[in-house]
């Protein structure tokens, strides 16, 4: 696959989006005209940039409005065009790339169109170059790839050829089929967009909510395997609008481009049974969670911990490293005074430094880590103790990854038991249900195309959460077991506790853990009875839910009394509560499912609101 992106795509200058492209692997780049106009350099100037940086000028693009023009009209276009075709050559390419006619005087007599392209096919030969066509979704008389390539297979000459933009064809619902149609060697370049599925005009869909591919609805696995199926083999080139997109890192977008394609290129070779190494990895649970806490946040770290059940069950050998168990769930708090969770702590305070995960493969996960472009991490490992390999995740933390049954070695070789509090009581906890994740509105797409990627994980659908102080997008990724559960939360609103959370905590990261008991009342008794500082919930709320589901009353008493929030679906109920907040960083929730296995969105406005209350002390 021949790789390549719209300078549209990114945000910054016009020098930054092309050295990007380049750190990020492209074979080339698509010219967008609102970036060159805006460039202080010469399109010669921008062609031997993009040379230097070993970047082909794919295309030159858009030309807009040029078919079905009448009288002076259509002798302006040709003029323009002309230019047009002067800027194509002096940037070095040979591609400019034509969109249909959305102009109010353009006529859709077909001939005439044709006739256009017919002439406009001999003055490109003339230069060497080719014009590709594209059909726009909103275009005026030709919005569909069909009419298109009709157009194209009628005017039936070497320097023009199709433009397929996945977007239009799928904004359109032109049948997928129908690339079956067209010969491969008459197409001039793909133009890949992924995208949500949203009800709006196809403008302002297309000109905010593109998005790259595998982080939206579009089905661009079966489009482009259709088309190589035909025998394409040229260029695909990603062309996104997208607000968060544009308010983003340069970097990092065109990073998650390139990764969104090889993520796309594997599904291919995948559903075509194709001998294909490093499948997406596969994970059995989490191993651990990891703070990173200095010796004055340890003990009150600690504390809190405690009141949740937690043992201090072992101690790291040789480093201010301790380990709190409680049935799976492992939490380490590291201490020490260098390395990387002092300099988390340092940046953070005392958070989710790292998750160790378990994996069936690693060196397979680390290879498939690679080939995505997802940076590793290391630091010096003192004798007895285990490398374990480290890739880097959201917010600069950690994602470990430890063989599924190689866990318990770690234990036993690295730590030593200690004595436990027996007045410490058990708080019933099984195991870690799902790691919340907090991250600046423009980089939640980024994050879901990277645990979507690397990771076994599907995403659930996109839901709008309502804070007392604006909206938090959060959607989840689960593995095909739900033994892995990561929920991102992103808001655009500033005062919203999902952004409160990111300027306190100086970045991107886990919000809260959230644990898993088989009886929520006795996990709820045990943790008062441990001094257990709980998010109250007001009574309004269990007057209400007594209301809308006709839940018995003696039930709704004890969910009260306990601060204990509900809800239930089809497939069964679902019990939740929390605890206040550390140093207005991270909190903790307790779940117990009954078949159920959303995450109780409808409570959350609740639990938003109760957390805003104690803004000011949390």
């Amino acid at each position: 696959m021949l790789t390549s992106i719209a300078t549209v795509s990114i945000s910054g200058s016009l020098e930054s989006k092309i050295a990007a492209i380049a750190a990020a692997g492209y074979w080339g780049a698509e010219i967008m005209e609102s970036d060159l106009i805006s460039c202080a350099a010469s399109p010669r100037q921008i062609g031997a940039m993009l040379r230097s940086h070993g970047l082909a000028c794919t295309a030159y693009q858009p030309f807009r409005d040029f078919e079905g023009m009448t009288g002076a009209l259509r002798q302006r276009t040709f003029d323009r065009i002309e230019r047009k075709f002067d800027i194509t050559q002096e940037l070095g390419s040979s591609r400019l790339l034509i969109c249909s006619n959305v102009h109010p005087d353009c006529v859709g007599d077909r001939d005439r169109i044709v006739a256009d392209f017919q002439e406009l096919g001999e003055r490109a030969a003339r230069r060497g170059l080719q014009v590709g066509y594209e059909a726009l979704a909103w275009g005026r008389h030709v919005w569909d790839h069909r009419d298109a390539w009709d157009i194209v297979r009628r005017t039936d000459h070497p320097a023009i050829g199709l433009v397929l933009d996945s977007f239009h064809s799928f904004a359109r619902k032109v049948p997928l089929e129908s690339l079956r149609d067209i010969d491969p060697a008459k197409i001039c370049i793909v133009q890949l967009a992924d995208a949500p599925q949203l009800y709006m005009d196809e403008l302002s869909w297309s000109r905010h909510y593109r998005t790259m591919p595998g982080q939206g609805d579009f089905p661009l696995v079966d489009y482009v395997g259709t088309l190589q199926d035909i025998g394409y083999r040229g260029i695909f080139s990603l062309e996104t609008f997208n607000d968060r997109f544009r308010a983003a890192n340069t970097a990092t977008v065109a990073v998650d481009g390139m990764r969104s394609l090889t993520y796309l290129q594997d599904q291919i070779a995948r559903a075509r049974s194709a001998d294909v190494p490093a499948p997406r990895v596969r994970c059995s649970g989490i191993e651990f969670v990891e703070f990173a806490a200095n010796e004055a946040e340890a003990p009150r770290l600690g504390r809190m911990l405690s009141t949740l059940g937690f043992r201090r069950s072992d101690k790291h050998l040789r480093k201010a490293v301790t380990r709190w168990s409680q049935g799976d769930v492992n939490i380490v708090i590291n201490s020490e005074i260098e390395g990387f969770a002092h300099t988390h702590d340092m940046a953070h305070g005392a958070s989710v430094c790292a998750v160790g995960l378990r994996v069936d493969n690693v060196p397979a996960a680390l290879q498939r880590a690679q080939a995505l472009r997802i940076g590793t991490y290391s630091q010096p490992v003192g004798a007895g103790e285990h490398a374990i390999p480290a890739l880097r995740g959201v917010g600069g933390s950690l994602l470990y990854l430890v063989e599924s049954d190689g866990g318990q070695a770690i234990w036993d070789s690295e730590f030593e038991p200690l004595r436990t509090d027996p007045d410490t009581e058990d708080g019933a906890l099984q195991a870690v249900d799902y790691i919340s994740q907090v991250m600046p509105f423009e980089e939640m797409l980024s994050w879901l195309l990277f645990y979507g990627s690397l990771l076994d994980l599907h995403k659930t659908p996109l839901i709008e959460v309502a804070d007392p102080l604006g909206l938090v997008q959060s959607q989840a990724m689960e593995s095909p077991d739900l033994q892995l559960r990561i929920l991102l939360n992103a808001s655009a609103a500033h005062q919203t506790l999902s952004s409160r959370f990111l300027d306190k905590y100086m970045g991107a990261g886990v919000q809260h853990l959230t644990f898993r008991t088989a009886d929520i009342f006795d996990s709820a008794a045990r943790m008062r009875r441990q001094g257990i500082d709980l998010l109250p919930i007001p009574q309004n709320y269990y007057v209400d839910l007594e209301a809308r589901l006709g839940l018995d009353h003696a039930l709704v008493e004890k969910l009260a009394t306990a601060h204990i929030l509900y809800d239930r679906d089809a497939s069964g109920e679902y019990f939740q509560y929390f605890t206040r907040a550390f140093d207005k960083r991270f909190f903790f929730e307790v779940v117990e499912r009954r078949g159920y296995q959303g995450y109780g969105a409808p409570n959350a406005p609740v639990r938003l609101a109760a957390q805003a209350r104690f803004r000011t002390e949390q």
